[in-house]
Order: structure tokens, then C-alpha cells, then sequence
């Protein structure tokens, strides 16, 4: 009975060695810093471990709190910031940190939940501030590296006192609210519709010079052109007069046997053209004698025995 107690006393003791042997070491990650707390405060002298390995602590009155070495991300919702020009702007932006000092960071904010939620508070002061003192332009447009540069150093300036390094801070989308964006839509639909009659009336402004231009050309070259014509008619007409002029003193016989011929064409055709003249009548001189010498005989005197 007394070895069947001590051998129980020496597997007690065994776990107990073992039990105390495991608490008593750690583990370092290549991504972790850890710091060294006893009953809640860092250990004097050796409380930052920040080398990668197998490490030992006093147990149960030591534990070991691990951060991350490695750069992190913090997203703040979307904030309404009043720019200098009086535009509401809502800015979304974000920023990544590394935890430089553990010891200042354990005993200002504790975890890392507590000082993504200081940091947060800090990134959102400084981004009201330094865009409170731009307009939209700047923002959107023309200096909006510069900003972020302004607010990165903003940032550090509290991050520091926290442990923390802003290693970058970034302005994901800087977008006028939805109200807002509705009117400057609408205005600007407005505007454009009227550039839209603007050019519409200048345009048909110029298509209506342009077509009195046109009209006011064709009857002017309508006129040069009857001018033309009537000019080159008359001296047609002069050359004409001259011809037979010259064709009468020549022969004049001939001259009235073509003269009458024209005047058969122009009284004598086929329509519903009446003449009425007597057969004597010097029109018809050509009808009775082939030189025009006399009348032609009427029909009455042509058989004197009727």
C-alpha cells in the first residue's frame, strides 16, 4: 500500500513537472511580436519579444500576449465631410498601420480592436480637417495626392503616441451625397438641353441665311442670265433684220415670196385655227400665179355657164 502511495505521489509530482515545464515556455511567429505580462503589467527588462524562436517564462505568474508584426488594414465607414467651397462631400477612405512600439501600444490601447477603433476616431478628425480646407476641385481633381500626403502626416502625429506608424492613407472615393447628386444631374441636364437649343437656334439662324443667300443668288443669276438672253436675242434679231435686209435689196421678189411663205406657216395651222378672207385678198397672191404677178380666179367666175 505504501508503494501503491508513492508511486501515485510520484506521477502527481510527474504531471505537475510536466504541467509546469509546458507553461513555463512559448512560441514566437515570424509574424508575431509578444510581450510579457506578469499579473497584468510587462516584466521589467525582457517584457518585448520580438525574435522569432522557442522563449521561457516564470509560470503562473507570467503570460504572453502576441500582436502582429505584419502591416495592417483599417476600412472607417463613410464619413460626410463640409469642404471649403461649401460642397457636402462623403469620403471613403482607408489606411495601413504597423505596431512599432508593443509596450506603448499594450498600455494606451490594449488590443488590436482598441486601436483600430482610436485609430479610426484619429483618421476621420484629420480627413474633416484637412478637406474642411479644400474645395471639391482639389479633392476630385487637382490636388489630391498632396491631401493625402496632409493627412498621413496628421495621422502620425497621434499614431505615434499610440505605438502605432500610418504607412499609408488613402481616399478610396470621394462622391457628392445622393440628393446632391440628383440636382447637379438635373442641373446639368438642364444646362445641356440648353447649349442644345442654343446650337439648334444658331444653326437654323444660319440655315436661313444660307437659304436667303441661295434664293437672293438664283434671281440674281436668273436676271443676269434673262439680261444675257434678251441682250443676245435682240442682237440675233438685229443680225437677222440685217440678212434679210440685205436679201431685199438684193432680190426683193424672192424676199416677199419667203416672207409670205412664213406668214402661210404662221396663220395657216392645223388647229381649231379659223381664218376667214376673201380669196382676192393679197395674202393669197402666191396661190394663183407662182410670182405673186396677180389674184388667184374665185370659184364663182371658173365656170361661167353655171
Amino acid at each position: 500500500m505504501t508503494k501503491s502511495f508513492a508511486g501515485m505521489a510520484g506521477l502527481i509530482v510527474l504531471i505537475l513537472l510536466l504541467f509546469t515545464g509546458y507553461s513555463s515556455i512559448f512560441t514566437v511567429h515570424q509574424a508575431q511580436n509578444a510581450l510579457l505580462l506578469r499579473f497584468g503589467e510587462p516584466v521589467p527588462g525582457r517584457a518585448v519579444v520580438s525574435q522569432p524562436g522557442l522563449h521561457f517564462k516564470a509560470p503562473f505568474i507570467e503570460n504572453v500576449v502576441y500582436f502582429d508584426n505584419r502591416i495592417l488594414d483599417l476600412e472607417t465607414p463613410k464619413q460626410e465631410v463640409l469642404a471649403s467651397d461649401n460642397n457636402r462631400i462623403e469620403v471613403d477612405a482607408f489606411l495601413r498601420y504597423k505596431i512599432v512600439d508593443i509596450l506603448q501600444f499594450y498600455r494606451s490601447v490594449r488590443t488590436i480592436d482598441g486601436g483600430n477603433n482610436q485609430l479610426g476616431s484619429v483618421l476621420n478628425s484629420a480627413v474633416r480637417r484637412v478637406l474642411g480646407e479644400a474645395t471639391m476641385l482639389q479633392l476630385v481633381r487637382d490636388d489630391r495626392n498632396n491631401l493625402m500626403r496632409k493627412i498621413l502626416d496628421q495621422v502620425n502625429l497621434e499614431s505615434a503616441k499610440l505605438g502605432m506608424n500610418v504607412v499609408d492613407v488613402r481616399i478610396r472615393r470621394a462622391d457628392l451625397p445622393r440628393q446632391i447628386s440628383e440636382q447637379v444631374f438635373r442641373r446639368m441636364q438642364t444646362e445641356r438641353a440648353r447649349e442644345a437649343a442654343d446650337y439648334r437656334a444658331q444653326g437654323s439662324e444660319q440655315a436661313q441665311r444660307i437659304t436667303a443667300k441661295a434664293d437672293r443668288d438664283v434671281i440674281v443669276i436668273r436676271a443676269d442670265a434673262q439680261r444675257q438672253a434678251d441682250q443676245t436675242r435682240g442682237e440675233g434679231d438685229a443680225e437677222r433684220n440685217k440678212i434679210f435686209a440685205e436679201a431685199y435689196g438684193k432680190d426683193p421678189d424672192f424676199f416677199a415670196f419667203y416672207r409670205s411663205m412664213q406668214a402661210y406657216e404662221t396663220g395657216l395651222k392645223s388647229a381649231d385655227t379659223r381664218f376667214v378672207i376673201s380669196p382676192n385678198s393679197e395674202f393669197f397672191r402666191y396661190f394663183g400665179k407662182s410670182n405673186g404677178g396677180g389674184a388667184p380666179t374665185p370659184a364663182a367666175t371658173a365656170k361661167p355657164g353655171n
